[in-house]
Parts: structure tokens; C-alpha cells; sequence
């Protein structure tokens, strides 16, 4: 089952540092770490990211394997939140 998220990426049409927002789904089956990107809030207090989010959104790093090598994005949300969306902390009970 595919996740819903908002990704926060560059925009490379400009020279700038501007950041740009768009959905992506993920397999939760490939996340192998989230963490918080204390970074990503810097750059929305600075100005950085679209006027629109409020100055109070955390933001997350989601760590992806890809076989060989992996990918790391970041997220609009809080590390704790994204964690739930991907069922990160759900356990799985052994029937016996």
C-alpha cells in the first residue's frame, strides 16, 4: 500500500535556494530510518520555502532503500507523525 506525502524540493528552474512542494507516494516497505530535519525549518523561517506553511511545520528526512544504494527525501510533517502515516510503529503480533 502506497503512502501519500508532501515532498519539499528544490526549484531548480531559479538560481536561488527556493524550495518547492509536491505529492509523492512511497512504499512503506523501502523507509529504513526518518529523522527530523531541523534544517528544512531553518530554511522556512528564512524564507525559503512557499509563504503559505506556517512557521510552526516540522519537517522529516525519509531514508529509502533502492536495492544498491538509497535515497533520502524530506517531508512536510514532524518525525513522530510520518512515522504513523507509514505504519513505522505498528507491531505486528506472532499468532501462536
Amino acid at each position: 500500500k502506497m503512502i501519500q506525502l508532501v515532498e519539499v524540493c528544490q526549484d531548480r528552474s531559479s538560481n536561488s535556494l527556493k524550495y518547492n512542494l509536491r505529492e509523492i507516494f512511497i512504499n512503506p516497505k523501502h523507509v529504513v530510518a526518518v529523522r527530523p530535519d531541523d534544517r528544512m525549518r531553518k530554511m522556512l523561517n528564512e524564507g525559503y520555502l512557499p509563504e503559505d506553511i506556517d512557521k510552526r511545520q516540522g519537517f522529516t528526512k525519509v531514508y529509502i532503500d533502492r536495492g544498491q544504494s538509497g535515497i533520502d527525501i524530506t517531508v512536510v510533517g514532524d518525525a513522530g507523525i510520518i512515522s504513523q502515516k507509514l505504519g513505522i510503529f505498528e507491531k505486528n503480533l506472532l499468532k501462536g
